[in-house]
């Protein structure tokens, strides 16, 4: 039984540690003040609905732990009830590592980044698989996505800790972008266009310019 939510993280080992390298007592105040929520917040869920990837960490029986990358479409971690969390699992590459670790072993972490505005949300929880749920996977799947749902993934919340900002470097989504660049192509091209009508003219003119200082130099 733990003391505070961030006890998940901070075993006996790491407040030692804390100690020993001198940010044990800020971290101690944390605690008191009980920054770790162990719900999801409308706040958290709002976060959620923007993201369209995450890293999902597993590890198997003897402790060895693997990091996946999923992606989807926008919001597709979705939340289920204030402590769980779901995602439609797609088809891949079919190694199932992170299905047999959690067969093995349901503790799992999922990594929340959102490079744009450099923010970071951990999570702490368990996982489990869920196969043959049509129901679930109605609520998990998104028809605009064409991938292949596969099963469910569901994810139970112990406690989750937003991280500071530093460090992390700035990086946009294509759908994000692509308007952007879009509009810079067609103003290139509208430029490139203005400027052909100018040539001819502009080719005139320093040719008469060349000619009149010929005659000029050559009375």
């Amino acid at each position: 039984m733990t003391k505070y939510a961030s006890d998940i993280a901070f075993t006996p080992v790491v407040k030692a540690i804390q100690a020993e390298k001198g940010s044990r007592a800020s971290y101690a105040r944390m605690e008191q003040r009980a920054s770790w929520q162990t719900k999801v917040t409308s706040d958290l869920a709002g976060f959620l609905s923007e993201l369209d990837m995450f890293y999902l960490g597993t590890s198997n029986s003897t402790g060895q732990p693997y990091i996946q990358y999923r992606g989807g479409p926008r919001g597709f971690l979705k939340v289920i009830d204030d402590t769980t969390l779901g995602f439609a699992d797609f088809g891949g590459n079919q190694q199932y590592i992170t299905l047999g670790n959690l067969s093995e072993n349901p503790k799992a972490f999922i990594f929340l980044m959102d490079y744009a505005n450099q923010r970071r949300v951990k999570l702490w929880g368990s996982a489990r698989v869920v196969e043959n749920d049509p129901r679930l996977l109605r609520e998990l799947s998104d028809d605009s996505y064409s991938a292949k749902v596969e099963r469910a993934i569901v994810f139970k919340v112990s406690a989750w800790d937003i991280n500071c900002p530093q460090h992390i470097h700035r990086r946009f989504p294509e759908q994000q972008i692509a308007p952007l660049v879009n509009q810079l192509q067609l103003r290139i091209k509208d430029l490139e266009a203005k400027l052909a009508k100018l040539e001819p003219n502009t080719s005139r003119s320093m040719a008469d310019r060349s000619e009149t200082k010929l005659h000029d130099d050559h009375p």
